[in-house]
């Protein structure tokens, strides 16, 4: 059986949700400016609003 639109809507926040979590991750271990700004390009891609502390002062 398929899902309603609210289902699908709940299973894109989640995925959403833990692809961020994983792209904080890298990028708080990210040591170079160009990697932090690399991941912080794909966040903004996944969401655009999203603000990491380090990249805010940068």
């Amino acid at each position: 059986m398929g899902r309603v639109e609210r289902d699908r809507e709940i299973a894109r926040r989640r995925t959403r949700r833990a692809k961020l979590k994983k792209l904080r991750a890298k990028f708080d271990t990210a040591k170079s400016q160009d990697e932090k700004d690399e991941i912080f390009a794909k966040a903004r891609k996944l969401s655009p609003f999203i603000s990491f502390e380090d990249a805010a002062q940068a």
